[in-house]
């Protein structure tokens, strides 16, 4: 391993909470106390100025490219196509356009490619606006399915990782109503598997243990309040527990993450959206770190959108990017 490739910073949505975080983030030593990597940003230097002016954090910002030391004193920014940047006299904070969407865009990209061509360690991404991804001409949902679709991967998950709670959901963004219809044994297999190959290769952990939250209230309550439990989440359960897995389940949703949380279980899968991360937020709101399992890179990122309610207003928290660096940086390193 090459310990003098860094880790990269994506700004994410230029006039979104992104750019502060970052200057937060390199502003305060103890933020970056016992990495292994240096870190840089993929992003616009400019912006990264802009925002300074506001907040006059001490750090210089400097420009960077692939290939050259990483200054330990310094803000080291690489902005792909450079000809092209913003032009911050047109940016309002808190109002994103096709524009930005297009340069947020320009970071990811920019940031896989580099992993892919062994010049970054991993990349760990501030926060993206998706409606201007769209606006933009890309039609991913999300950052974790632009991701996949660079890495030419289908296989992956997104996993929430905390100190205390690890949740994976077999569901994302889906209705309510249509979450039953979503369901599959072989959807429930695929996240156990997925989940417990990363508790080994990301997390270190030799033997995870792994919980399977059930979909209806009381994990259905023997078929009273539904069947989702016998006919599917019990029958997956089961055909990984007899191929090795230390997995269990359905567990009720009411019960199962207070166990997580102290200490029975090394993740809980989750069958929709809301199931894993009312929980996880409540236990991890302000240092939680979003996962992408399944992936051949390293990507994490804060668990958190753009917040332009507070973007330019000296407001917005790093403590989910400082997670994400160093959860990031620990993930590298348990996959040497």
């Amino acid at each position: 391993m090459d310990k003098s490739l860094p880790l990269a910073i994506t700004m994410g949505c230029p006039v979104g909470i992104g750019p502060e975080i970052i200057l937060k983030f390199f502003g305060s030593e103890r933020s970056r106390d016992l990495l292994p990597f240096p870190v840089v940003v993929i992003g616009s230097r400019a912006v990264l100025e802009w925002s300074n002016r506001l907040l006059d954090i001490p750090v210089s910002i400097v420009d960077w490219n692939p290939g050259d030391a990483v200054r330990d004193d310094a803000v080291c920014v690489f902005e792909p196509d450079k000809g092209s940047g913003l032009n911050c006299a047109s940016l309002k904070w808190g109002c994103p356009d096709r524009h930005t969407g297009k340069a947020m865009a320009g970071y990811i990209e920019a940031a896989v490619g580099l992993i892919q061509d062994n010049c970054l360690q991993g990349m760990v991404t501030c926060p993206i606006a998706k409606s201007t991804l769209n606006a933009a001409g890309y039609s991913f949902p999300g950052h974790t399915e632009m991701l996949a679709s660079l890495c030419g991967n289908s296989s992956y998950a997104m996993m929430m990782a905390g100190e205390k709670l690890r949740v994976t959901l077999v569901t994302i963004h889906a209705a309510l109503a249509q979450v039953s219809h979503d369901l599959s044994v072989e959807k429930i297999v695929h996240l156990i598997r997925l989940t417990a190959e990363s508790l080994k290769n990301d997390f270190g952990i030799k033997s995870p243990r792994i919980a399977v939250a059930g979909f209806n209230p009381h994990a259905g309550e023997g078929g009273m309040f539904g069947d989702e439990e016998k006919t599917l989440i019990g029958p997956a359960v089961e055909d990984m527990q007899k191929v090795g897995f230390d997995v269990n389940g359905p567990y009720p949703p009411d019960t199962v993450f207070y166990k997580a949380a102290g200490g029975m279980f090394d993740a809980v899968v989750c069958m929709y959206h809301d199931q894993g991360l009312i929980p996880f937020k409540l236990l991890h709101f302000a240092d939680g770190v979003n996962v992408t399992i399944g992936l051949p890179i390293v990507r994490t990122s804060v668990d958190h959108g753009t917040a332009y309610d507070i973007a330019g207003q000296g407001k917005a928290d790093p403590a989910s990017l400082v997670a994400a660096v160093h959860m990031a940086s620990s993930i590298v390193m348990h996959r040497i």
